[in-house]
């Protein structure tokens, strides 16, 4: 099975994490961390900025490592670094999502979470 090695930010506010609606693919309509593709050159905190600023024309700060998450899904794997982020400049530009949402320790059950995403979930709210 092809590994797809991905990174994702998980940009907070105080006691918010924004969350992004996928606008294409398979996964349409999924909720997830917002982030993408590690290019052979990068670091995974070179990819997130890049990442981050294709998709939302937003500068963040890569902060602390959360963990990597492993997922089988039935066409490939999934190894998905999480990195805590925080905004330096720009204001999360929907350029290729559907919807965004900052999410609350009380209501980050709200949205219907990618598999691979809702797994790093219980990390997230030990910090927030």
């Amino acid at each position: 099975m092809k590994t797809i090695k991905v990174v994702a930010a998980v940009i907070r506010d105080h006691d918010r994490i924004f969350s992004t609606q996928r606008g294409y693919g398979e996964f349409k309509g999924g909720w997830e961390f917002p982030g993408g593709k590690v290019e052979a050159h990068e670091t995974p905190q070179e990819a997130l900025k890049r990442e981050i600023m294709e998709e939302l024309d937003t500068e963040i700060r890569v902060g602390k490592y959360i963990d990597t998450i492993e997922y089988d899904y039935p066409n490939f794997h999934l190894s998905m670094d999480c990195f805590w982020c925080e905004v330096i400049h720009g204001d999360l530009v929907l350029k290729e999502a559907e919807d965004a949402k900052w999410l609350t320790k009380e209501d980050i059950d709200s949205v219907d979470w990618l598999p691979a995403d809702i797994t790093i979930i219980p990390k997230i709210l030990i910090e927030l």
